[in-house]
């Protein structure tokens, strides 16, 4: 299986991305997949002009010439895209969002209507069969209210993905933490080998997954330095 995973995450000692590795090392426990990882970060490209170039040409490709079109050609030969990053105000950070918005060339002008009475752009090349996960962590001590907002734009984009939302990630790499951080990892090397035999994440798994590390009060009271 190909596997494009877009790091979203502008630092190299990333908290959500600690997490991604996790469960790519069970993804590939049983069978290795074709893996490329791109930081969107050390990527050129540009905010979308919205220009519709792209609607004209019909190749794919955007009009600007940066990284993203490279970004584009790997999206489209991939069977699973994972979506890595930390939520910045309530959503992904910015040079994640422009790598979204610039996805314009993969759909086309003509509008659909779903049998849900949705109505959407159709799709340049068949992505029916393509798999997409969203893993997002946050430093607020909850999971209530703070992804709301990213799981209605992920559910829009990109049809009825597995979202899985992980409170007080900046534990991750703070070394007294490791106690209740350690399992977490663990958790989700099981969540990649699960994903890898049957495309999909129970519902008790996504649970698992997104239950906070500590109780708030006491993660509130740590970052705060009480």
């Amino acid at each position: 299986m190909k596997v494009l995973v877009l790091n979203g995450s502008p630092k190299k000692q990333s908290d959500t991305f600690r997490l991604t590795e996790a469960f790519l090392r069970g993804l590939n426990k049983n069978q290795k997949h074709e893996v490329q990882i791109v930081n969107v970060i050390d990527k050129d490209v540009a905010p979308c002009r919205g220009c519709f170039g792209c609607w004209q040409a019909m190749d794919g490709h955007c009009v600007i010439d940066d990284d993203q079109n490279e970004i584009l050609d790997l999206y489209c030969q991939a069977e699973l895209v994972i979506w890595s990053f930390p939520l910045y105000c309530y959503s992904m950070p910015s040079h994640l969002k422009a790598v979204l918005d610039r996805t314009i060339p993969l759909i086309k002008m003509k509008m659909v209507e779903l049998e849900n009475g949705a109505v959407q752009h159709e799709a340049l090349a068949d992505f029916s069969k393509l798999h997409t996960l969203v893993i997002c962590g946050c430093g607020f001590p909850d999971w209530d209210g703070n992804f709301d907002a990213l799981r209605i734009m992920c559910k829009n984009c990109f049809g009825d993905p597995r979202i899985v939302c992980v409170p007080e990630t900046p534990l991750l790499n703070v070394p007294a933490a490791a106690v209740v951080a350690d399992p977490l990892l663990k958790k989700f090397e099981y969540a990649g080998e699960e994903y890898s035999n049957t495309f999909a994440l129970s519902e008790e798994t996504i649970t698992e997954l997104e239950t906070p590390m500590i109780p708030k009060d006491e993660y509130v009271r740590i970052v705060n330095g009480e």
